[in-house]
């Protein structure tokens, strides 16, 4: 099995853990710091994140020059490539430093609404988590010298190890009585033990060299001018993530923080679920552009790849939907509101907040493949600019329903931004691009949307079986699920969708 393949099936390794383990720990995580430190962990998280923006897009910038300088075998341009960037990343954890040390002095009136206690602990974690930021940024350059070189399986192979390890630490950590800054120090031992081992294996096994031979100016405006769009999806990123956290951390209370963060985690699993599904074709979509493929051929894939994660996503959103704020209540909340635990109308709160995100997602989700389009054809620059705008004026929106509706205010203003965003983004594929949106969502819709109405017809009811426990909810889960996949596979799925659901099936079984 080639590099490329073993590496993609440890990235979905990765993805799939990641969402299982996060899920698996996060109730843990807030009841042994209680609902206020983890609401704290959660805001320096966010600020931390947002100080991040200063790697400017760089680290995608190395895999494209590295593999350039390779495909070309200019040795001593990739040497010379790799030392210009050790000083820009030199240069950027100095300036991560400074900013640190200036933001540190405003802590306390930024976070009105915390104690004297809890500032100090907010204080603590900022130092740690800007001195793991100062290291891990200029890290990163052995991961995306791995990626040029085509050497996949290291790097992915490091990080499931590493997230394993972690979880177990952290887990460990909290049964001895470890607070919120003990997680951030284990985070930080993990990110300088992946960056030594990564770093061994670029300089010793790939023997890869740093080495200036000559410092341009016009060198570091090439790089700079290529990393430019990649560092503005990445605002992009923050304001759609993590601006939420950073303006309720001016208004609200710890806790409204932790319940704010908690309904991001879960929309952040759901789109994690069509990202795996669609991520697979994107390849083939992208030489589909690069062959001139026709507008048709191109709709023709998107609907393929919009159907398939429909199913999916549908799957997701119908159960959530139903049963939702029962998974939450057994999972986060209990019946006592007592410090670690939140309360039913908290929990409501969070099901509320993770449902908007689900249900603002899902159509950026359906046309993720129209992305790679503009990628392909070096048309992102529109996308990049109308998100930025969006996302500012959505974060503000946000801000203002936040005064009085909270988190929920919060999240209502920025997923406003995103659906404005993407109802724009369709009128530009199909004028612009010559991808037939109508045509899309015909065939999105074909068969798949009216089972999806009956299953959540019949799901309703499912609600009626008796109990409140998990066993209660494993056991509506599943009579859901069957439900599901037997109408959508012999009523809503096209006969090659049927096919790819089946034939992993249909091989294991012949194996056995």
């Amino acid at each position: 099995m080639s590099q490329l393949k073993k590496g993609a099936l440890l990235t979905y390794l990765k993805i799939f853990l990641t969402n299982v383990i996060g899920i698996v720990i996060t109730p843990l995580i807030v009841s042994y710091l209680g609902k206020d430190e983890y609401g704290i962990f959660n805001a320096i998280g966010a600020l931390i994140g947002t100080i991040a923006l200063l790697d400017f897009g760089l680290t995608n910038t190395v895999v494209r020059f590295i593999a350039k300088y390779r495909a070309e075998k200019d040795r001593k341009g990739e040497e010379n490539f790799l030392a210009t960037i050790g000083i820009l990343y030199f240069v950027i954890s100095l300036l991560v430093i400074i900013l640190g040390i200036v933001f540190y002095f405003f802590i306390d009136s930024y976070f009105t609404k915390f104690s004297i206690e809890e500032l100090k602990i907010a204080k603590v974690m900022f130092v740690i988590l800007i001195f793991n930021l100062a290291i891990q940024l200029p890290g990163m350059i052995f991961t995306g010298i791995c990626k040029g070189y085509e050497a996949f399986v290291f790097p992915e192979s490091v990080s499931v190890i590493r997230y394993l390890l972690r979880s177990v630490t952290v887990v460990a950590v909290l049964f001895l009585g470890g607070r919120a800054i003990s997680l951030v120090i284990v985070d930080s031992v993990f990110n300088i033990l992946t960056i030594s081992v990564s770093a061994y294996y670029v300089i010793k096994k790939l023997n890869v060299r740093f080495k200036l031979h000559k410092l341009s100016k016009a060198f570091i405006k090439q790089i700079l001018k290529y990393s430019s769009w990649i560092f503005v999806f990445s605002i992009v990123g923050m304001l759609q993530w993590k601006s939420g956290s950073w303006v309720l951390g001016a208004m609200s209370v710890p806790k409204v923080l932790g319940i704010y963060g908690i309904g991001i985690a879960l929309g952040t699993y759901y789109g994690a679920f069509s990202t795996a599904i669609s991520s697979v074709f994107l390849p083939r979509a992208t030489q589909m552009t690069v062959r001139n493929a026709t507008g048709e051929e191109l709709t023709d894939m998107m609907i393929k790849l919009g159907r398939l994660s429909f199913i999916v996503l549908m799957y997701v959103l119908s159960a959530f939907i139903l049963y939702g704020e029962q998974f939450i209540n057994l999972w986060v909340g209990g019946e006592l509101e007592t410090d670690g635990r939140y309360n039913t109308q908290e929990c409501r709160e969070i099901y509320s907040i993770a449902l908007i995100i689900m249900i603002g997602y899902t159509l950026p989700l359906l046309q993720a493949f129209g992305n790679s389009i503009l990628e392909a054809k070096n048309k992102l620059s529109f996308k990049a600019i109308l998100y930025l705008v969006f996302m500012i004026l959505g974060a503000v929106l946000g801000g203002f329903l936040a005064i009085k509706y909270s988190a929920l205010g919060m999240i209502s203003g920025l997923v406003a931004g995103w659906l404005v965003v993407q109802n724009v983004m369709n009128f530009y594929y199909h004028k612009k691009i010559g991808l037939n949106i109508f045509r899309f969502f015909k065939e999105l819709f074909r068969k798949t949307l009216l089972v999806v109405f009956v299953v959540i017809f019949i799901g309703y009811f499912i609600n009626y079986i008796p109990g409140d426990g998990w066993l209660n909810f494993v056991i509506k889960g599943s009579v859901y699920t069957v439900i599901f996949g037997i109408l959508m596979y012999f009523v809503g799925m096209l006969n090659y969708e049927r096919e790819l659901f089946s034939k992993p099936i249909a091989a294991v079984l012949k194996r056995k």
